[in-house]
């Protein structure tokens, strides 16, 4: 099954010169989530998505939320 979506032209700039020559968007995607450091990842990827305040919030709770989970 396959999904379209839709990023900013700046966005999808910032993907390509992350993704292999040969890597398809798809494998680009699934070695962004999975692999590697997701703190990196966080760091390339800053400033692709624009997070509006009351989600930024939101998010920040969850973090905080599944980092307590992870420490039991």
């Amino acid at each position: 099954m396959t999904k379209t979506i839709t990023i900013r032209d700046e966005v999808y700039r910032k993907l390509l010169a992350v993704k292999g020559s040969e890597e398809s968007f798809s494998e680009l995607f699934e070695r962004l989530v999975e692999g590697g450091n997701p703190v990196e990842t966080l760091k390339r990827l800053r400033g692709c998505v624009e997070i509006k305040e009351r989600d930024k919030a939101r998010m920040l709770l969850e973090i905080s939320r599944k980092r307590a989970e992870r420490r039991i």
